[in-house]
């Protein structure tokens, strides 16, 4: 199969509704103000035309709406995974539990217009499921685009959701010239604007964006950021722990316009990593909860990933995790972990217990997992979907108003400490089984694509991070920066690229293996997949407080096929 053009069909993504629902409070007073007109309209006079007008509009706000969007993701060759939401009265807000039953059709078209439907058919939402739905479509064809929507019937008649765009994976032994995904992570409603998404959402030229966790933020309104630095509230106020406060919180980040226009344009594939639950979480707790005061730990995971099932447009693998698995033609396998559901508790950072055997990251049977899926892929690239940094990282000599800031942001302690435990870095024995697993099967083109730590970093990742380069890197990772969550000059309020370049030159002495990083910008990555290459372009935003930020490139980098090394490229992929 040759490389398709980059050009897509252009639709225009308007936002859907970006302000809040409608209120119960505002609802019921509607109501009252159109009971007490009615009576006006038994009489032919101006005031029955007004009567008219303030029914017409309550049955409007009564009939069921699309608020938050309409979202794909997973895409498979023959197959995508289709989400909405639909509030069928006002008062069923998410995490209401309340709202009557309402039957949706989707349909999936080959044209804008629709006039070639190629899929179709019927769901129910319902408040169980927070009046969400889902429909994985199956007998598309492979790598192409497709059209999408939902309805329900209203008062008026039919009510359409906006039509979303997405595209099907190239089917399994297509040999496609190129793929190219967007690549973000960590996007905190209060800490500024989604601006990295609506540039995502703009370009044309990709198949599909891969979110690699922090989707959301847990925290009470104030928290993180500081209330001083809020540049926007989210709801609920207070911490989420709930069902209904994991559901709410997922619906006010669907409210958002960018949010909303990227979902519309590109399927996302997305794994979660700890916020979206709590921060540190581990299998059987999180630094963020206290067992008691917040209930049970596993009630609140229970809640937070029936939430991210139902508000997400993913597919699960096995009950209760995000860990699976995309093909794209015979170009690349796309691995996607879960390292939050199945891990040991964090230690200290600085003590022995990361280098114990019976203490895991992965779990055993993902980690089997992922090693037999490694072996068996006979594509040119692995690409691993990996929520927390492989590389190891040391710190050397750095001034201490620079070490205590940054060990906060890496959850380091502030005295100073060589590794940050939540990282592979806590976990070593998983990490040397899976690289000795790369270098003893000669498995080549693995590629860590990898967020949370709210910075951007071009690594090797060495078989021996202490005799590099002497002893060879085996794979490469790239990291991406936050879309909006607190980096270092945030944390710092100062200017970008002043007092973090110290720590990034502490940090290069001490790990050769890093090639670059960029501990201030906020953004996203775009990555260009060929034959011959694996390139990241790095985009950087002018403004995450602005709603209309503009994006510039930064730096790219790509390993070459074969390599299992990192270089700089001068510009970005075209």
């Amino acid at each position: 199969m040759g490389r398709r053009p980059y050009v897509r069909t252009a639709i225009k993504y308007a936002p859907v509704n970006p302000r809040p629902p409608i209120s119960r409070r505002a609802a019921v007073t509607g109501a009252a103000a159109t009971a007490a007109l009615l009576p006006l309209a038994v009489a032919p006079s101006a005031g029955a035309a007004t009567a008219v007008r303030a029914a017409a509009r309550a049955e409007t706000a009564a009939a069921p709406a699309f608020l938050h969007g309409v979202a794909s993701g997973d895409p498979l060759p023959d197959g995508i995974l289709l989400w909405t939401r639909v509030t069928p009265v006002p008062e069923a807000v998410p995490g209401s539990g309340i709202g009557p039953d309402v039957q949706v059709s989707w349909q999936v078209a080959e044209d804008a217009g629709f006039s070639r439907v190629v899929a179709s058919g019927t769901v129910t939402a319902s408040a169980a499921g927070d009046h969400t739905v889902k429909a994985d479509v199956r007998g598309l064809r492979p790598g192409a685009d497709h059209f999408y929507r939902f309805t329900v019937t209203g008062g008026s008649g039919e009510i359409h959701s906006p039509t979303g765009r997405t595209r099907t994976a190239p089917a399994p032994d297509a040999r496609t010239d190129g793929l190219r995904f967007g690549v973000v992570s960590c996007a905190n409603y209060e800490s500024g604007h989604f601006s990295a998404y609506r540039h995502l959402a703009a370009r044309r030229d990709l198949d599909a964006v891969l979110h690699l966790g922090d989707y959301l933020y847990e925290y009470a309104s104030g928290v993180y950021p500081t209330a001083k630095y809020v540049v926007r509230p989210h709801e609920p106020r207070h911490e989420i722990v709930t069902l209904a406060d994991y559901r709410t919180r997922h619906g006010r980040y669907k409210t958002d316009p960018d949010l909303q226009a990227l979902h519309a344009a590109l399927p996302v594939v997305a794994i979660w990593d700890d916020h979206e639950f709590a921060d540190n979480a581990w299998s059987g707790g999180a630094g963020n909860h206290t067992p008691g005061a917040e209930g049970a730990w596993a009630d609140r995971v229970a809640a937070a990933k029936k939430a991210y099932f139902e508000w997400m447009p993913v597919r699960p693998s096995v009950e209760g995790t995000t860990y699976r698995r995309l093909r794209f033609g015979r170009l690349a396998d796309l691995h996607l972990l879960d390292l939050r559901s199945f891990r040991s508790e964090q230690v200290k950072a600085g003590s022995g217990a990361v280098d114990d055997p019976s203490r895991t990251l992965t779990g055993r049977a993902q980690l089997d997992w992922l090693k037999d899926g490694l072996a068996a892929s006979d594509t040119t690239w692995r690409l691993v979907g990996n929520p927390v940094m492989m590389s190891p990282l040391a710190f050397g000599a750095m001034p201490a108003h620079l070490l205590k800031p940054l060990a906060k942001l890496l959850g380091l302690p502030e005295e100073g400490i060589a590794a940050n435990t939540d990282q592979w870095d806590g976990y070593t024995h998983d990490r040397r089984e899976l690289l000795g697993h790369l270098t003893g099967r000669g498995i080549g083109n693995t590629v860590f694509l990898t967020g949370d730590i709210h910075m951007a970093w071009a690594n090797d990742v060495p078989e021996k991070a202490a005799t590099y380069p002497v002893s060879r890197s085996v794979a490469t990772e790239f990291v991406v920066t936050s879309v909006t969550a607190d980096n270092l000059d945030d944390t710092l309020h100062v200017l970008p690229h002043t007092l973090s370049l110290p720590a990034v030159a502490a940090i290069k002495a001490a790990n050769r293996h890093v090639k670059w990083v960029d501990m201030d910008s906020h953004g996203y990555g775009v990555l260009d997949i060929t034959a011959d290459h694996a390139q990241m372009d790095y985009y950087v935003l002018s403004d995450k407080r602005d709603p209309k930020a503009t994006s510039k490139w930064a730096r790219s980098y790509r390993t070459a096929t074969g390599s299992q090394r990192v270089e700089r490229v001068k510009a970005p992929v075209r």
